[in-house]
This record gives C-alpha cells, sequence and structure tokens, in this order.
C-alpha cells in the first residue's frame, strides 16, 4: 500500500471501487486496488474544489460600485493577463484570456499547496506539468486551425515550398519540444524547490526554513508566469494574421 495523504485516503476510503473498476473498464490494472487514487490526483482535486469555491464567492460579490479585495485581486489578475495577451497577440486576443488565466490559477495554486503542512504540490509530480503542457499545446494548435482553417499547415511548411519536405518535419519536432520544454521547466523547478525546503526542515527545522518557504512563493510565481507567457508566446505564432 502506498504512502498516503489524510485527503488521498479519504479519497479511496470513499471512491476506490468505482475508480478501480472504471479503470479496468478501459484496460488499466491499478497496481493497488484498494488505493487507486495517488496523492497526485488528490492534490489536483482539492485545488480544483479550492478553486471552485473561489470563483463562487467571487460571482456572489461581484459589484461595480464597491468591489471587495478579492474582486481586485481577480480583476488585476485577469488585467495583467489581458494586456499581456494583448501586446504579444493583438487586438484580438481578448478570447483567449480566459483559458490563460484558468490556466494560470490552476498551476499556481498547485505550486502553493504543497507549503501547507501534511500537502504536496501536484507539479512535483512530471504527470501534472506535463498534463498542463498538452493543454497548452492542444489549444493553440485548436485555434490555430479556427483561426486559418486548413491554411494554419502552411505554418509548418515554411516560407518556400520547394523548403516543404525539410521544413515539416522540424517544425512538427519543434511544436512538440515547446510541450517538453514547458512540462521540464515547470517539473524541474517546483520538485527542487519542494526537496531544498523539506530538506532544511528536516536539518533546521526552526528560522532558517523560513527564507526557503518565501523562495519558494517567489519560483512558484515566477513559473506560473513563465509557463502562461510561453504559452502566450506560441498561441501568438498560431493566431498571426499571416502564416
Amino acid at each position: 500500500m502506498p504512502e498516503q495523504l489524510w485527503v488521498t485516503a479519504i479519497l479511496n476510503r470513499l471512491f476506490a471501487a468505482p475508480v478501480t473498476a472504471l479503470l479496468r473498464v478501459i484496460h488499466i490494472e491499478p497496481r493497488h486496488p484498494q488505493a487507486p487514487i495517488p496523492n497526485t490526483f488528490a492534490m489536483e482535486v482539492l485545488v480544483f474544489l479550492f478553486l471552485l469555491v473561489l470563483f463562487f464567492m467571487l460571482r456572489s460579490r461581484l459589484s461595480v460600485e464597491r468591489p471587495g479585495a478579492l474582486q481586485h485581486i481577480f480583476e488585476g489578475a485577469e488585467g495583467f493577463i489581458h494586456q499581456q495577451s494583448q501586446e504579444i497577440i493583438g487586438h484580438h486576443s481578448e478570447g483567449y484570456t480566459p483559458f490563460l488565466a484558468t490556466l494560470g490559477l490552476f498551476i499556481l495554486f498547485c505550486n502553493l499547496i504543497g507549503l501547507i503542512p501534511g500537502f504536496e504540490s501536484p507539479t512535483a509530480v512530471k504527470f501534472v506539468p506535463l498534463g498542463c503542457a498538452l493543454c497548452a499545446f492542444f489549444y493553440y494548435q485548436v485555434q490555430g486551425f479556427k483561426h486559418s482553417g486548413v491554411a494554419y499547415l502552411k505554418h509548418f511548411a515554411g516560407p518556400m515550398p520547394i523548403l516543404a519536405p525539410l521544413m515539416v518535419p522540424i517544425e512538427i519536432v519543434s511544436h512538440l519540444a515547446r510541450a517538453l520544454s514547458l512540462t521540464i521547466r515547470l517539473y524541474a523547478n517546483m520538485f527542487a524547490g519542494d526537496m531544498v525546503t523539506w530538506v532544511f526542515f528536516s536539518l533546521v527545522p526552526i528560522g532558517i526554513p523560513i527564507i526557503f518557504l518565501g523562495l519558494h512563493i517567489g519560483v512558484s510565481f515566477l513559473q506560473t508566469y513563465i509557463f502562461i507567457l510561453l504559452t502566450t508566446v506560441y498561441l501568438a505564432g498560431a493566431v498571426a494574421e499571416e502564416h
């Protein structure tokens, strides 16, 4: 039986049977049928529920005349992402802000949740950054096709038709490398941050670890910003007015 966080243990106690049955339907045999839900997934569920409650609270308190602190925070975050996407993508960037903001909030809270005793950062496990990177990858590819139709494929052929046989495989590898780059950058930084923090907590439990907690918070925000910035850059290339 794998080591479980208390949240994971509760989820496995409630949903182990249906999750195991579902996995077997799609021909996946869980290593531990009595505990098929890993800590990483439990943390993602917790972040999702927290954001859902946060959004409901924000929706119930929206006000034009007297906006509260929570509304100011979310409006500031949305405004920052919108301004950045407008500068990078252009005047037609408004429709992409909801995706970028949602992805950014999810990654940020997944980074920060590991600071709470008894929890772990799911982004410190490679599958979660990979999932976020694949979401960004497929999103900007779909938006490229929506914006340009089949003509989006010209983006992979290069500027000259004669170079298409050479450029197509290079472009495909380049785009796949983007997803790999997003994954490794987020995973490596969060994994290293978690390891350094907990090593110093075990060696010097008072005083010094606070410095590394501050660094962890800074890295969490920085890596979220870089992830969303790069996604915006890739999106700008996919929906550019001319390919």
